[in-house]
């Protein structure tokens, strides 16, 4: 992973800042990764990324099964 990477912190992340989620929006991809495990990085086109989100802040996946 590059070192230029700009990494944003969960705006719900407690003060600890050791178990949140960070994201890096590059020209392509979008980069999710865990700040307690920094070399482990997820990467999502922008479309399914932005598809993502919306079905989390309408609630679709807050029932497990």
């Amino acid at each position: 992973m590059s070192t230029g990477i700009k990494w944003q912190k969960s705006s719900f992340s407690g003060a600890g800042g050791e178990q949140c989620v960070e994201i890096a929006a590059q020209v392509d991809v979008i980069l999710i990764r865990e700040s307690d495990e920094p070399g482990v990085t997820a990467r999502a086109s922008h479309a399914p990324f932005a598809a993502f989100l919306a079905g989390v802040k309408t609630g679709r996946f807050d029932s497990y099964q």
